[in-house]
């Protein structure tokens, strides 16, 4: 590829903390793949943003006596300080209020999809709450979503992903003081989607879209594609750079789209090859219609790939529970990782489960620590603590052999963008594990051999093997317990996800290992 694939993961509003749920979404799973393929050697640019000018934001500060900057500044402080803590490294995490150029970008945008008549007004009618003597829009509003049914805020709705205009939720009311709302003729701009119908159907016609996303764009095009307003009256956000609506702010969901666009643009490079977003469904309007129609109003028809997740709920735990900081300190981020990972809602909502994620952490610290244990007690009390200098051997190593070299095949597949499966990586990490652990118990009564010819050194080596491979093999899901293993083995982390990998430590090379688990802790 002459340029990096670029992923991309939902831009979260800076309105509160990060939850597990947020984990268990795009951002893990999105780490993955771009550690993967880093590793393999494909020039990754992996990027996000916080929606900072996100309503919710406002709404926030308002209820805490704050200024909405300083909502924005201290969550993304926090947001960003988690996803390190989580293991996720992003090139490039745009902050809408910091970053050089950022602001004028998305107006020199605006501008120019109004100047070509991208974006026209509209008059319609929209929420109006009287004795809070505001216009209602976004996380101002709840309502039910006239496409499903739901109550939700106005713009998109997070659960059938159709958007809606506002005005037509069903029972509006004003989410501060709970007041009906009124309904009120309001001129703003739009950026009506039907002009790029047939487009935007033949593009979607060459993607690979999950069922349910290409459910929805189908859905669309069948009802006819609606016009999203772009901008509406405010003093939170961007603002609007059309002279007859200078006291209007750009929407949310337009942002996110261009902020998209910013993260890539920034650097000044040619478009990429190929993208790949990670995003909830009830994002997805803005990921697979909106950012696509901004880029097709550009001329720019990129292939993307579209990796959605539905809906983690946490309405069953409490949220003192669930907030990723408490986790992440509790659990560690190799527990925390692959728990969400094997729990990752793909197809189906799924829940927060403690005792699950309890598991997770018996399963690093029963299998995965103990077979570690017991591998750097046995070179310890067997070679000084050295790699020994025989070959990898044992009773049964031609056929773990094999099925390891089966394995990577198979774990390459989970972690590959075609054939994506973090789950399936982890249950196959988990099966190389287990069965290397056998291997090693199977072939420690060799200790015991009253000739004492050495033969329990060359299993030691062959599971040495299994480890090196493993810093490697584990990395794009645990990547501190992998490069933990890498230092304990005083090998370079983060190779290639290969069958190549999986060769011990030169002879004689001194382990070091780890006063604690090797994974999590």
């Amino acid at each position: 590829m002459s340029t990096p694939l670029w992923i991309t993961a939902t831009p979260p509003a800076p309105h509160g903390e990060l939850h597990i749920g947020h984990l268990a979404g795009p951002y893990v799973a999105a780490d993955v793949l771009a550690r993967f393929l880093r590793a393999d050697g494909r020039p990754v640019r992996f990027t996000t943003g916080t929606a900072d000018h996100a309503v919710s934001v406002q709404e926030r500060a308002l209820r805490t006596g704050r200024k909405p900057a300083e909502v924005a500044e201290g969550y993304h402080a926090a947001i960003t300080a988690d996803w390190r803590r989580s293991g996720i490294t992003f090139d490039h995490v745009v902050q809408p209020r910091h970053d050089r150029g950022y602001l004028r970008w998305v107006q020199d945008l605006f501008v120019r999809l109004h100047a070509e008549g991208v974006i026209a007004p509209r008059a319609r009618l929209l929420p109006y709450c009287e004795p809070c003597d505001r216009w209602l829009y976004g996380a101002r509003l709840s309502g039910g979503c006239p496409h499903c049914g739901v109550t939700g805020a106005g713009g998109v709705c997070r659960a059938c992903a159709r958007p809606n205009d506002c005005g037509d939720l069903l029972d509006p009311s004003c989410d501060r003081c709970g007041t009906s709302a009124r309904l009120r003729r309001c001129r703003r701009l739009y950026l009506p989607l039907e002009p790029f119908r047939d487009t935007l159907a033949d593009y979607w016609a060459t993607l690979a879209l999950p069922p349910r996303l290409a459910a929805l764009c189908e859905g669309l095009i069948e009802d006819g594609l609606p016009d999203v307003a772009v901008g509406y009256p405010g003093d939170w956000g961007i603002e609007v750079p059309v002279e007859e609506f200078a006291d209007h702010r750009i929407d949310a969901c337009f942002e996110s789209a261009a902020l998209q666009l910013f993260g890539h643009a920034a650097r000044n490079e040619p478009w990429p090859e190929r993208t790949v977003h990670f995003c909830g469904f009830g994002h997805a309007f803005c990921h697979a219609v909106l950012l696509p129609a901004l880029l097709l109003a550009q001329g720019v028809k990129l292939p993307q790939d579209f990796l959605v997740n539905e809906g983690y709920r946490l309405h069953d735990a409490g949220t003192d529970e669930t907030w990723a900081l408490d986790l992440l300190t509790e659990f560690g981020s190799d527990t925390l990782r692959r728990h969400v990972l094997e729990a990752r809602p793909v197809g189906r909502d799924t829940a927060f489960d403690r005792d699950r994620l309890a598991r997770a952490r018996q399963v690093l610290d029963g299998t995965w620590n103990g077979w570690l244990t017991r591998l750097f007690t046995a070179v310890r009390e067997d070679s000084a603590g050295v790699v020994p200098e025989v070959l990898p051997g044992g009773t049964g190593w031609d056929v773990q052999a094999r099925r390891l070299n089966r394995g990577v095949d198979e774990l390459r597949e989970a972690y590959s963008l075609d054939s994506f499966d973090p789950r399936r990586a982890v249950a196959m990490l988990d099966e190389i594990v287990r069965s290397t652990a056998d291997f090693g118990h199977v072939n420690d009564h060799e200790r015991r051999r009253p000739r004492g010819d050495g033969r329990h050194l060359a299993p030691l080596v062959a599971q040495l093997g299994v480890a090196a491979a493993l810093t490697a093999w584990a990395r794009p899901v645990m990547p501190e317990g992998a490069d933990r293993l890498a230092a304990a083995l005083g090998i370079a982390p983060g190779g290639p996800v290969t069958g190549e990998a999986l060769a011990a430590p030169p002879a004689g090379t001194r382990l070091a290992p780890p006063s604690g688990p090797v994974f999590g802790f």
